[in-house]
């Protein structure tokens, strides 16, 4: 197996598994609702900072290219747990399950933080925009011409 997709495989999967692990943590499921009590500070950590955190490890594994690999996991696991209320353990009680589109919005504001996560896992980590120094050198190599009028 190529070394990429290897990096990329491990990657993903880090990323699900902090991103997981950090929903059960919290002990919060965003895709149901219970009334105003659902949008709570350990809610928009959630939804915010933990995809966030994952998008920092898998653009800090994955290295160049990670920034666009990190919106997965979020997409992955909140999939996998709607389906898991939807399909296997039922809503509980008092809260019912989100329709689908309101789901949906969430699931982008996860994969938005990751996103950001993972720019900011290229960017901090692994100082991948900005000047290098050969660039600065180049130009300040670059002779100067004098303008006419």
């Amino acid at each position: 197996m190529n070394q990429r997709y290897l990096r990329g495989l491990v990657a993903m999967l880090i990323g699900m598994s902090l991103n997981h692990f950090g929903d059960r943590l919290l002990g919060v499921k965003i895709e149901l609702f219970s009334g105003l009590s659902t949008f709570s500070f350990a809610w928009m950590l959630d939804v915010f900072f933990v995809p966030f955190l994952a998008g920092l490890a898998v653009a800090w594994i994955f290295g160049m290219g990670g920034k666009w690999l990190c919106y997965f996991p979020p997409l992955i696991v909140r999939s996998l747990s709607y389906a898991e209320i939807l399909y296997v353990s039922g809503t509980p009680h008092g809260s019912t399950l989100n329709p689908i589109g309101w789901w949906g919005l969430y699931v982008i504001l996860a994969m938005e933080s990751a996103g950001i996560g993972g720019i900011f896992g290229e960017v901090m980590i692994k100082n991948v925009y900005g000047r290098s120094k050969k660039g600065m050198l180049e130009e300040a190599e670059q002779p100067v011409t004098a303008r006419e009028p």
